[in-house]
């Protein structure tokens, strides 16, 4: 494993104090007017980089660059509750292949998401040329164990498991994969987002995610490091059904203390 260790530079540092008011970890002191790192064990979490006015402070082991704020970025609120409440779950595909450049936003949009305790914990499994492979192992052991979700929820008994169950002839499928599965899951929304803008529809498939992870022989396939665990299963393409409003939701439960 790479190791990480904060690096200031005392020719470029001025004393102003930013980063030790910004570290998290409480491992930035000002001493004789210049930032000092307190001790190497660190969360590595990069504040002090970003904040640095002076580019003063860097940290060692990462192949990607920082890229500089050009101005101050912020959505519309508007616009993203309207995402949100517009948003459904799709089972229906146009036969359309996703770019290859989106598919690079959706997973720089999952690389990029924040992880308890900056553990980077997070990878990824694009299914394009083996979806089909990997949806028929999947549907197979679904049939074998779909009698006793029978059993529990009424709903699965109307359900037909056919060779798509899972994927719905989507062009595309990401499998997300950690170690804490809340990292995962953030993750996956971050993504779901960066797939709205680009006019995909997106399926969350609880049923694909929870069949290969009982399954030793599609995590083989799917290449799970030992340590991860599938944490979300994003299907994507374009939509071929098109929702005309917002659907009815209970209002909102809330207690002010």
């Amino acid at each position: 494993m790479v190791k990480h260790q904060v690096f200031i530079d005392p020719d470029k540092c001025v004393g102003c104090g930013i980063c030790a008011k910004a570290c998290a970890a409480h491992n930035i002191v000002i001493d004789n007017k210049r930032a000092k790192i307190r001790m190497d064990d660190c969360v590595m979490c990069g504040h002090c980089t970003a904040v640095c006015p002076k580019n003063a402070v860097t940290i060692s082991g990462y192949d990607t660059e920082q890229i500089e704020k050009k101005e101050k970025v912020r959505l519309n609120p508007s616009d993203v509750l309207d995402v949100i409440r517009f948003r459904r779950s799709i089972r229906h595909f146009q036969r359309k292949d996703v770019p290859a450049e989106v598919i690079g936003q959706i997973l720089e949009a999952g690389r990029l998401t924040h992880t308890a305790k900056n553990m980077q914990d997070v990878s990824f499994v694009v299914l394009e040329k083996e979806i089909t492979r990997i949806e028929s192992m999947a549907v197979k052991l679904f049939k074998i164990i779909k009698p006793l979700a029978d059993l529990f929820w009424p709903m699965a008994r109307n359900t037909k498991i056919d060779d798509h169950f899972f994927f719905f002839h989507a062009p595309v499928v990401i499998v997300i994969l950690a170690k804490e599965k809340t990292n995962g899951i953030l993750a996956a929304q971050n993504m779901e987002f960066v797939a709205e803008a680009n006019d995909l529809g997106v399926l969350f498939s609880g049923f694909f995610t929870t069949t290969a992870n009982i399954s030793h022989k599609i995590r083989k396939a799917l290449r799970v490091p030992k340590g991860k665990r599938i944490a979300a299963t994003l299907v994507l393409g374009y939509p071929d059904v098109k929702f005309l409003r917002s659907v009815p939701r209970r209002q909102l439960d809330i207690i002010y203390l």
